[in-house]
């Protein structure tokens, strides 16, 4: 009897341990989804890593400027891109998990600019501030007409429309609303949303195709997420970030 609890013991270990390797994962600073001078280095950063560590990984998070991400989970650097939005050009290089949260991408104007957008060709007569390297809505991403600007960070993209030097920027509703109440706090009065979001993105992690498990660490990814979901622990780390 005892040999035989020992094996069971053995089988039901065996899978936590053939995955227990460390995985090197990066992002660029967006907060309040990833920031290392945020508690946990950001929701998203906290989410992705109690995933992975419940699915029997370790890891380590670090934090670089977004093209140096990108790259370096090319060059085999780090093994996950944490903030990953889908675009079929990075399934080049890299496997996307399930989204594991939802980006709503908002326009940003001066405060009584009164620009209407109900469909894409309402931005064409507009500059838009834009962040570099990152993938939009394949719509906005392949109308040729749109007047985009790219810059370095939304704080950037925030100060150009105040000063007039584009008419709009993008950025996610809850990274745009932190920065509002903190760095931007104050030119956040002169600014406002429209009132229909331009997309909603899913987040992914996206891990280099290079690495050998690829697709088994999405899977696991992919159910620990949806467990948490269900045992109230995800709602607990988004509560923490006030994102509820």
């Amino acid at each position: 009897m005892k040999t035989w609890r020992i094996w069971l013991l053995s089988l039901l270990l065996l899978p936590w341990a053939a995955c227990a390797e460390h995985l090197r994962l990066v992002a660029d600073s967006w907060p309040p989804f990833t920031d290392q001078r945020l508690a946990g280095n950001g929701v998203a950063a906290e989410l992705v890593g109690t995933a992975l560590s419940r699915a029997g990984y370790t890891s380590d998070y670090r934090e670089v400027p977004w093209q140096r991400a990108v790259l370096g989970l090319q060059r085999g650097d780090y093994d996950v891109l944490i903030t990953a939005w889908y675009s079929r050009e990075r399934e080049a290089f890299g496997y996307f998990s399930a989204p594991y949260l939802v980006n709503r991408i908002r326009v940003v104007q001066r405060k009584g600019a009164g620009i209407v957008f109900n469909q894409l060709a309402d931005l064409h007569a507009h500059q838009i501030a834009v962040r570099r390297g990152y993938a939009y809505s394949p719509a906005f991403m392949a109308d040729d007409q749109l007047q985009t600007v790219e810059v370095s960070s939304f704080e950037n993209a925030a100060r150009m429309v105040h000063r007039g030097r584009v008419t709009l920027a993008l950025e996610d509703e809850y990274v745009a609303r932190f920065l509002f109440g903190n760095s931007l706090k104050a030119i956040a009065d002169d600014l406002e949303f429209l009132p229909m979001p331009l997309s909603e993105n899913g987040l992914h992690i996206l891990i280099r195709l290079t690495h050998g498990e690829h697709a088994e660490i999405a899977r696991r990814f992919d159910a620990a997420i949806a467990a948490m979901q269900a045992d109230g622990s995800y709602g607990a780390i988004m509560a923490r970030y006030g994102l509820q």
